[in-house]
């Protein structure tokens, strides 16, 4: 295929760069390669170059969550995006899935996925990989959420970031009685027993995404 395409590889694997170079070399004739190794450096390419393909690990960037990815994304609207990725959690997935300039591309995809992956994204196409497909058909997506204040919601996410009482009462400028106070009533809301169960619930809701919870 003889595209023309400039493709920006950001991702810092040595060995993920070499497969992927491999790749667009075999099946992508006078195609240009990038490389980016941060967020600004990324942000840089794109100022200049304005389209093209990027394929991200979003686990080894250093944006500060989905929504960084959603804005940069917003900026260059000529620019298609895979997501490749080891693990993503179900509400983070459910975030990009409906946007057309994203796709979606397991690290452990068949080979015949990745070619696909790539020969889409240069249509300016979306792909979503199988395991993506499966977990989104094996999820139910009407679990309801309970609505929480802005309060609640801040605290919520500095514990499931594992962050102590104390350590809450000063980053909001609280008394230690006030956070705990504001933590029963919180884990009695959501109807959780502990840290754990406040997490898992936090993750599911969307409000903490998966690989930032790992990192």
């Amino acid at each position: 295929m003889d595209t023309g395409t400039t493709f920006i590889i950001a991702d810092n694997q040595p060995i993920t760069r070499a497969g992927l170079q491999q790749y667009i070399v075999t099946f992508f004739d006078g195609s240009k390669q990038l490389f980016a190794s941060s967020k600004k450096e990324l942000s840089t390419i794109l100022d200049t170059c304005r389209a093209g393909v990027v394929i991200l690990d979003y686990a080894l960037f250093d944006f500060k969550g989905i929504e960084d990815l959603l804005i940069m994304e917003k900026r260059f609207p000529q620019v298609h995006w895979i997501l490749f990725f080891n693990e993503l959690s179900e509400p983070m997935i459910r975030q990009v899935q409906g946007n057309a300039s994203i796709s979606l591309l397991a690290k452990d995809a068949s080979e015949g996925e990745i070619i696909s992956a790539l020969q889409t994204a240069v249509k300016g196409e979306q792909f979503i990989c199988q395991e993506v497909q499966e977990m989104l058909q094996a999820v139910s997506p009407t679990e309801e959420f309970i609505a929480l204040t802005a309060s609640e919601t801040e605290i919520l996410k500095l514990i499931a970031h594992g962050k102590s009482v104390k350590e809450i009462a000063t980053l909001r400028h609280s008394s230690i009685h006030t956070i705990v106070t504001h933590k029963k009533n919180l884990f009695r809301k959501l109807q959780v027993n502990n840290v754990y169960e406040a997490t898992k619930y936090a993750i599911r809701a969307g409000l903490v995404d998966l690989i930032e919870y790992y990192i």
